[in-house]
């Protein structure tokens, strides 16, 4: 019984995390466009770098970014997380449910590193918090301000870290790593 239910919980999970992925997606490229379609007129309320128009189904929509909080905030606001946090989540269950849950079948390959099932999972989740770590450093430094260096640094990074991953784990398990 219990393949059976892993099979569904990671067809259920796979299926969460592309949807979930796609509608992130989707708001990053809105959010992208919105910003790219702002623009400062005078008479704007203090704080506010620029306004949009948009028009979708026959409504009119007016849209107002501010550079910092308002000093009063409404009593309903749409926030954009649940996208990413959905992403997130679903993904790091997707790997407990495949890789830690069968961690001696789909995460371990002797003859790449022979390691312990757990020593293997214990390392993924070392090198994902590192990886983090990394990324965070990097966004934080003053690399982040040029784009052609930070994108050549980061893509030498993704390399070495594909390097690595296949120096660890299964070649299935180090693609799934790379792409966490």
């Amino acid at each position: 019984m219990e393949p059976l239910l892993l099979e569904w919980a990671g067809l259920i999970l796979r299926w969460l995390h592309v949807i979930a992925a796609m509608a992130w997606i989707g708001t990053s490229f809105y959010f992208i466009a919105l910003d790219a379609s702002l623009r400062a007129r005078p008479g704007l309320p203090p704080g506010v770098a620029g306004e949009a128009w948009q028009v979708h189904g026959g409504g009119f929509y007016r849209m107002m970014k501010y550079t910092v909080a308002p000093p009063e905030l409404p009593e309903r606001l749409t926030w954009f997380k649940w996208e990413a946090y959905t992403t997130w989540l679903s993904g790091f269950f997707l790997m407990i449910a495949y890789y830690y849950w069968n961690a001696e079948l789909l995460l371990v390959d002797p003859a790449v590193l022979d390691l312990s099932p757990m020593a293997a999972m214990i390392t993924s989740l070392a090198l994902l918090v590192a990886g983090y770590l990394v990324y965070e450093a990097l966004c934080r430094s003053p690399l982040a301000r040029r784009d052609a260096a930070l994108a050549l640094v980061g893509s030498l990074l993704v390399v070495l870290a594909a390097w690595l991953f296949s120096r660890i784990f299964s070649g299935r398990a180090a693609v799934f790593h790379l792409g966490a």
